[in-house]
């Protein structure tokens, strides 16, 4: 039977500052003590919001985070190199503001030449923020959690087997930080993520399946999915998705 687990985690910081007291002894000797106080904050910073330019071109929806092509919804960009990282902004939606509008893009593609904070949007994309004639504007973007309809979902790369599989995270709110499956001794494995968007495990690969899946968002959400077949080339959903970020 399929399960789903989700837990929050904060990070927290701990700082110690001196603290002046004044105390009055039975005696009446006053005399001056340093004690340490500890300060806990436990909010979690806001997302951060990127300037820079953005530039538009002829999108499909696939690209080098290996998505299938949308051509039903062509509301995607690709993300400059600096950012771009280990395929980190891949499925990630962003809202994107520019000179006469807003508009907000889920992350497709890597732009070898943009800078960093720069975004390629599609053509369709950067005409809802100006006109397209401009060619290249001033930008600000910021991670968003959209309303999403279903769950995450485990999309294998054809090829995967017991000795090589290649699972990538599917429509997911918030940006995927790890995956992790679970062994047969019942440890967690951490599976490294490539550059084309999958997670891949070889060496030995996770086996023969079914599988049990640990997903977690940039945001330190994890989602937990039980009894996910090995299916080269096939989608299978998850049972649940992540919550709103901040």
């Amino acid at each position: 039977m399929r399960k789903m687990i989700l837990a929050s985690a904060v990070g927290l910081a701990w700082i110690a500052l001196p603290l002046l007291v004044l105390a009055q002894s039975a005696v009446s000797n006053a005399f001056t003590v340093w004690l340490p106080v500890v300060v806990r904050p436990v909010s979690m910073p806001p997302n951060p919001v990127h300037e820079g330019e953005a530039t538009w071109y002829y999108a499909t929806g696939g690209g080098a985070c290996s998505f299938d092509a949308t051509p039903d919804d062509l509301m995607v960009a690709a993300m400059n190199a600096a950012q771009y990282g280990t395929a980190d902004y891949c499925g990630a939606y962003v809202r994107v503001v520019g000179p006469r509008g807003e508009v907000t893009v889920r992350i497709v593609d890597l732009c070898p030449g943009c800078h960093a904070g720069d975004l390629d949007l599609s053509r369709e994309a950067f005409s809802r923020i100006a006109n397209l004639s401009q060619g290249r504007v001033p930008i600000t973007w910021q991670v968003v959690s959209p309303d999403l309809s279903g769950p995450i979902a485990y999309h294998f790369r054809s090829g995967s087997s017991q000795w090589w599989t290649a699972v990538q995270i599917r429509n997911h709110r918030n940006p995927v930080a790890t995956l992790e499956y679970r062994k047969s001794d019942g440890q967690w494995a951490n599976v490294p993520r490539t550059s084309y968007n999958y997670f891949v495990q070889t060496s030995p690969g996770m086996g023969t399946g079914p599988f049990t899946f640990r997903v977690t968002d940039t945001y330190g959400h994890v989602l937990e999915d039980s009894d996910i077949p090995l299916t080269p080339g096939g989608t299978v959903n998850g049972s649940g998705q992540f919550p709103v970020g901040p």
